[in-house]
């Protein structure tokens, strides 16, 4: 599949009549932030917040989910606003199977389940979240791990995300002490600058690998998977880390 600069400057992964799907590097937001301008985002022209929907050169783009600017991986946009509400619901019943890979400090275990329950706070147009403690919870995600690097007490997990909280993984991951590598708001400031030296850590470790979904015309199942790109792929290298594991 070629690129379709029309639409997008990220590599798209599929695309047909009715679904375009990209893999986002890492850096390049999903939508632009109010207000700014000249900053990458995954589709092209201009951006309607309330419709979520962009509009440039090669026509419509509807963002049918984000991803944190930092994260790299598969990203789902519509290419028509019946197309847009059928995926959009299909998110909202958890009928979208989204698969990720991330780096973590220490050993969570060989597999298990997180449940919290996650508030989203604004300030100053900063989007923050944290665990409440003693509620029921609205957050979920299952893991396995794939590897530990012992020298450098560090894990490769393999995550399904149930549910699509704001930050999700990166918090949950975080209030159980496995910080995600490289996150520079949730993170480990001291091992983030100590990798940085020693293995050149630039970028958050968090990679959204796959999607599954029912393909909102067909009806047939879709799966997209997602390369990791260079710089991550060879940390987990030097690391004799693989999402092959």
């Amino acid at each position: 599949m070629t690129d379709s600069p029309a639409l997008t400057t990220c590599p798209v992964l599929h695309r047909d009549r009715f679904l375009v799907i990209v893999n986002k590097p890492a850096g390049v937001l999903s939508h632009p932030n109010p207000g700014k301008k000249g900053e990458r985002t995954a589709f092209e022209g201009t951006y309607d917040l309330e419709q979520k929907c962009f509009e440039g050169p090669g026509g419509k783009v509807w963002l049918i989910h984000r991803l944190d600017q930092d994260t790299s991986g598969v990203l789902l946009g519509a290419l028509d606003e019946k197309t847009a509400e059928r995926c959009r619901l299909a998110f909202e019943e958890d009928a979208v199977q989204k698969n990720y890979l991330a780096l973590v400090l220490g050993n969570p275990g060989k597999s298990g389940t997180w449940l919290d329950h996650l508030v989203i706070s604004r300030e100053k147009g900063r989007v923050r979240t944290q665990v409440l403690k003693g509620r029921l919870p609205n957050a979920e995600l299952h893991f396995r791990s794939l590897g530990y690097h012992s020298a450098q007490r560090l894990s490769l997990l393999d995550i399904d995300l149930i549910t699509g909280r704001t930050h999700q993984i990166r918090v949950q991951a975080a209030s159980r002490q496995h910080h995600l590598l490289g996150d520079d708001v949730y993170g480990h400031f001291d091992l983030n600058r100590k990798l940085r030296r020693d293995l050149g850590l630039k970028r958050l470790c968090l990679h959204a690998r796959a999607i599954t979904l029912k393909h909102p015309a067909s009806g047939q199942r879709l799966k997209v998977e997602a390369p990791l790109a260079s710089d991550f792929a060879t940390l987990l290298e030097s690391l004799k880390l693989t999402p092959s594991s």
